[in-house]
This record gives structure tokens, C-alpha cells and sequence, in this order.
């Protein structure tokens, strides 16, 4: 067996097609856009390595020349550990231990150059919401940007030392069909009788105009401290744009107290469903068949996003107002959607898992973000709480 460092063109062809010939026979596995995955290695689209980011990739091959794994590692300057630790992914391999042990190697040597004490894995070049995490239980189709991995990953990282450093559950429920937490219904009562209080879908121009501004406000205060940092009306702006060809207005829902922004829900269309006719390519033919799609055979899952409350109004009830409100708007708009899949929430974060348990909503995959010391006599400790 031999490792190719992934130089050229030829080599990032292969970087893909080999995931390609790989899950041929596996139905459930979608194939990712081949430019959502060769963006992350672009220093032209990935700003992380302006930022003073690294990346590396490999190829496996076998003696008869046969590309037989993958594997790639990143140091992401934005990460702030307890010790220098950088990240391994987009790691593909063939059922043999030895192979998966080479390319893990090799992710940890390179690693370890650069000043590393540690290395996560398997996790993306760049935000949490994409490619992070081993899937080890409910092996489904993949939502967008959500890796899918075969059984015996799980045994290649553990034998090799990997620990899990967090879970990742991603929640589904009908839309339909299911009721709420007999606690959580009280809860939402005083919230929805208050007539400072209004959740609601931005209307027409309002959504373009507002959103912004309204998100920013919301993300900053709830989630900035969690996630490592705020977002400027600039960033959400951006993201409303990319979001653009495959929003729905009614899946993005705002909670206001006294006309000010208080909470969120953000969800959109599982687009995978669409993207599954596309073979990972969106040139003029890949467009035609997102579009007919789109059109005559649209996806029934709701993917959500994010969830957000204000610090000062969690806990009084604003999360469960928020959701029974939707769910009667669901009601009133007669949307087509069937589930909602909630993608995804860190064990770290108990306090979404019992929103999510209040929903009656269950399980229905599980990843690990692993992590692996390379001082193997040192304490490993898990992701810490969100308080």
C-alpha cells in the first residue's frame, strides 16, 4: 500500500470518484456535490486558509495501483481548545483495518508537524453544520452536507484509539399526526395569551429586507458564546442569499416580544431529495433535473436548521409558544411537508435535547465527533455543557 498526497488534477478527480465507486452498491448513500466538497480544499472559496488554515489530503492505493482509501486533515486557526488540536476527515476506506490505520496515521503525523497535540475526527475543514461527525446508528439517506459512512468505520476509529468526544442526535417527527408534552402545552399558554408576544412567517419583502437584521440579533444572544463567535448583518445576509434557490417562506418562523426579536426557527426543504438526481453535479443537466424535481417531485421532510431563544426569555415558556404556534400555521397553510428532521444537536446541549423530547420527537441517527490525544497518558475529557 502506498499514500499519494492529492497535488493535482487528476488526483482531486480521484479524490472524488473513489467515495463514488466505493458506495455504488450502497442505495442509501447520496452523492455529495462534487463543488461543495472541492470547495473546502479552495483556498478561492474557503476563507479559512486566508486566515492562516492548512489542509492536506491522501490517497490509499493498493500494489495494483488501485486507489483503496481516503483521507484528508486540516488545522482550523479559528478552533480553541484546551490543547493545539486539528482535525481529520473526509476519511472513505475499504473493509481492512490496516489500510484505515495508515491513512489515520498519516492524518496524525502530518498533524503532529504542525504543532498539534490532538486531532478530531471525522469533522470538516471549516463549520460544524457540514460533514462532521461518524455516522454509527439509523443509516438512512443522508440530509445535505451530512456525512454517510458504512458499519465497520466505527470499529476502524475505536480500535485505533479514537474516544468519543461528543454525540451528535439528529431529532425526527411527523408533521402530522403526533402530539406535544402535556407540560409543554401549559407552558405555551400564558406565552400565546400575552398579546406582546407574536410568532410569525416574515411576509413578501419583509423576509429580504429583515431577515438579516432580525437573525443576527437573535444568533448573537443565543448562540454566539456557544458557537466561538458573532455574526455581522453582512454574514446573514449572505446566508439568506445562498439559501435563496431552495427557501420556503413558511419554514422560517420569528418570535417577537413588543415588536423586538426574540427567537427563531429556521428550517428548509431536505433538498438532498432533490440533489440525489444529480450525481453531484450541477452543470446545465444537473440544474434541469434539480429544477423538474423541484417542481413535480418536491421533498416531503422539513430539515431544521437552527433554534434560538434569547437568554432572557428561555425557560419561560417562548420555546414551547414558538412551536405550537407553528404547528397550527402548519395546519392553517396546508403545507405537503410529512417529518421534520431536527440536524443536529450535540449531547453537549441538553438543553435542545428536551425541547426536542418535549416535541416527541425521537432519535433517529446518531454521530460521534471523536477525538484522539496524541499524549496517550494524558486525561481525556468530553465536550463541556452548554450551560
Amino acid at each position: 500500500m502506498k499514500l499519494i498526497e492529492v497535488t493535482t488534477a487528476a488526483h482531486r478527480r480521484e479524490f472524488l470518484q473513489m467515495a463514488v465507486r466505493l458506495y455504488q452498491k450502497e442505495p442509501n448513500w447520496i452523492r455529495p456535490l462534487d463543488k461543495d466538497i472541492e470547495g473546502i480544499f479552495d483556498p478561492n472559496v474557503n476563507k479559512l486558509f486566508k486566515s492562516g488554515g492548512k489542509a492536506i489530503r491522501w490517497l490509499l492505493v493498493d500494489n495494483s495501483g488501485k486507489t483503496i482509501g481516503r483521507n484528508a486533515a486540516f488545522v482550523n486557526p479559528k478552533w480553541k481548545e484546551k490543547q493545539p488540536t486539528g482535525g481529520m476527515g473526509f476519511f472513505d476506506c475499504i473493509e481492512d483495518q490496516s489500510a484505515a490505520f495508515m491513512l489515520f496515521d498519516a492524518a496524525k503525523e502530518w498533524l503532529q508537524a504542525q504543532g498539534m497535540e490532538a486531532m478530531d475526527g471525522p469533522v470538516n475543514f471549516g463549520e460544524r453544520d457540514k460533514w462532521w461527525g461518524l455516522l454509527v446508528d439509523g443509516f438512512s439517506p443522508p440530509n445535505y452536507n451530512m456525512p454517510w459512512n458504512f458499519t465497520y468505520y466505527k470499529a476502524f476509529f475505536e480500535a485505533y484509539g479514537f474516544q468519543v468526544y461528543f454525540k451528535q442526535f439528529t431529532y425526527m417527527r411527523s408533521v402530522r399526526g403526533v402530539g406535544f408534552d402535556p407540560k409543554m402545552i401549559e407552558r405555551s399558554k400564558v406565552i400565546l395569551a400575552d398579546p406582546d408576544f407574536e410568532f410569525r412567517y416574515l411576509k413578501g419583502q419583509e423576509l429580504w429586507d429583515r431577515f438579516p437584521e432580525y437573525f443576527m440579533t437573535v444568533y448573537n444572544k443565543a448562540w454566539a458564546k456557544h458557537m466561538g463567535k458573532s455574526i455581522t448583518e453582512r454574514e446573514a445576509k449572505l446566508m439568506l442569499s445562498k439559501m435563496k434557490p431552495i427557501i420556503d417562506p413558511y419554514l422560517i418562523y420569528f418570535g417577537f416580544y413588543k415588536g423586538e426579536p426574540i427567537s427563531f426557527f429556521i428550517n428548509i426543504p431536505e433538498i438532498n431529495q432533490l440533489f440525489k438526481h444529480v450525481n453531484g453535479k450541477l452543470d446545465l443537466l444537473g440544474k434541469l433535473k434539480f429544477l423538474w424535481n423541484k417542481i413535480f417531485n418536491p421533498p416531503d421532510k422539513m430539515l431544521g436548521l437552527v433554534f434560538g431563544v434569547v437568554p432572557e426569555f428561555q425557560g419561560k415558556g417562548v420555546e414551547s409558544a414558538m412551536i405550537l404556534s407553528y404547528r397550527e400555521f402548519l395546519d392553517i397553510k396546508k403545507l405537503k411537508y410529512l417529518t421534520i428532521e431536527m440536524n443536529w444537536i450535540g449531547d453537549f446541549n441538553p438543553k435542545m435535547m428536551r425541547v426536542c423530547e418535549q416535541l416527541l420527537a425521537e432519535i433517529y441517527k446518531t454521530h460521534h465527533t471523536y477525538r484522539y490525544l496524541f499524549d496517550r497518558d494524558r486525561p481525556f475529557e468530553r465536550h463541556p455543557i452548554f450551560g
